[in-house]
């Protein structure tokens, strides 16, 4: 659907700020599975997972400067911003699938539900994905470019079943934060396409 859509705006018959609209409503989604994931695991993960578990520094994303708030995104020029979803999504594109090859064994009472929503997390992902090389090639090169962030945690989340939830939670826990991310970039994106003032956005 959004690819259907960026091609029909190539032909100039979509403004961009309504491709804007319909990548911030792909992203709102994005963000809001990931974070009714985090809730569901959240209800049967063990103490010590809380103890343990990996803290956010250890993202593989984490090595991204981005802004840590909208006053300082709204700060950021929409090539920067482009540029920082972009390479986010991207960086997510491997650990989707270990995510939804993990969720398929995750010894989790809600197990078939969580696979469900990983492969719909992977579906929203691809179509944002594509609507916003479309949208980015419309902002000139500065735009277009993507830092690599790559993961190297491996396809294997754990052999116990502690370890296995532990370290899908943190993987999780990683995705909802840049989720919330690139679902606030294209936000600001959004508003300033329809010339909104900042203080809507």
């Amino acid at each position: 659907y959004m690819t259907l859509l960026c091609v029909v705006a190539m032909c100039r018959a979509v403004p961009i700020n309504e491709l804007f609209e319909r990548a911030s409503q792909h992203s709102d989604k994005l963000h809001s599975l990931s974070t009714t994931l985090t809730q569901e695991l959240d209800s049967h993960f063990p103490p010590i997972g809380r103890v343990i578990m990996p803290r956010p520094a250890m993202c593989h994303t984490s090595s991204l400067q981005t802004p840590i708030d909208k006053d300082q995104a709204l700060q950021v020029s929409e090539s920067d911003l482009m540029s920082l979803a972009r390479s986010l999504l991207q960086a997510w594109s491997d650990p989707l699938v270990v995510l939804s090859s993990s969720a398929s064994t995750l010894p989790h009472p809600a197990q078939s539900t969580i696979f469900n929503k990983i492969q719909e997390m992977q579906q929203y992902s691809k179509s944002l994905k594509d609507g916003l090389d479309v949208l980015s090639s419309k902002m000139g090169s500065p735009a277009q470019a993507i830092t690599s962030l790559p993961y190297r945690g491996g396809t294997n989340l754990g052999h116990d079943k502690i370890t296995k939830l532990i370290n899908f939670n943190f993987l999780l826990s990683c995705l909802r934060r840049d989720s919330h991310k690139i679902d606030s970039f294209l936000k600001v994106l959004r508003c300033r396409a329809a010339k909104m003032q900042p203080e809507m956005c």
